[in-house]
């Protein structure tokens, strides 16, 4: 459902739009536009055109934007339209908003209230993984570690072995390892590698995120049989990727 409060200033950034179109493409009379702010999960903007005129769908989290930010997401979304190059100026004012404490703290917050995860199940049916979090925790986190919602993928998968989700304090491992055939010392790792996320947080520097620093790489290989589990998923992962294709 497409939001629409009042008070929205979507006729003035319709205005601001139409600047964009006449800029980037001066020779076209800029088509009407029509702003709407959407409760999409994440930040995402989309620009469309159609019958002549443009639609462009603006994250709700963006609403209170400053207007200097909103400008330079027009020259963004009608440079790429047109498939021009974005002015340099508007990505630096736009990738300035984004990396901001405030929006991110927005997006988390927006995911955790609007966002889905698929949680199934700790106990599979050859191992559990609440029994393997608390094991490793105190093996090697002194038992510091909170437990979040520890749960098998509702898929078996082969890319992604694990997962930490940070918004919704969630460890996913792949179906495909719970299997009699997989060393329990596989999975221990594969655990114990989404607990360091726990452990590590994503370190945020100049608009990039840093999930895998080099802190996280150095503790990953305190991992007792690290050489070994890396050798096995290696070596396996074809088997796992014609399990994960059979229906």
């Amino acid at each position: 459902m497409i939001n629409t409060k009042a008070g929205a200033p979507t006729d003035q950034l319709g205005k601001v739009y139409q600047e964009a179109f006449r800029a980037i493409e001066p020779d076209r009379e800029p088509p009407p536009v029509e702003v709407r702010f959407y409760p999409y999960v994440g930040i995402n903007h989309t620009i469309r055109i159609r019958n002549g005129t443009a639609y462009v769908r603006i994250a709700e989290i963006c609403r209170d934007m400053p207007a200097e930010a909103h400008r330079a997401l027009a020259f963004i979304l009608v440079s790429k339209i047109f498939r021009r190059r974005v002015p340099k100026w508007a990505n630096n004012v736009y990738s300035a908003y984004q990396r901001s404490p405030e929006l991110r703290e927005l997006a988390a917050e927006n995911r955790r209230r609007k966002g889905r995860k698929v949680v199934t199940t700790h106990k599979g049916e050859h191992f559990d993984l609440a029994e393997i979090f608390d094991r490793l925790n105190r093996t090697y986190f002194a038992g510091r570690l909170p437990q979040p919602v520890l749960t098998w993928s509702a898929r078996k998968t082969y890319r992604i072995l694990g997962h930490h989700d940070s918004t919704h304090q969630t460890i996913v491992v792949s179906r495909s390892l719970d299997d009699r055939t997989t060393p329990p010392f596989v999975v221990d790792y594969v655990v114990f590698h989404e607990m360091l996320h726990i452990h590590h947080p994503t370190v945020h520097h100049n608009g990039r995120r840093y999930n895998h620093t080099p802190a996280f790489r150095r503790d990953e290989r305190k991992f007792e049989r690290f050489e070994d589990a890396e050798k096995w998923i290696e070596s396996n992962v074809r088997k796992m990727k014609r399990n994960a294709r059979r229906k």
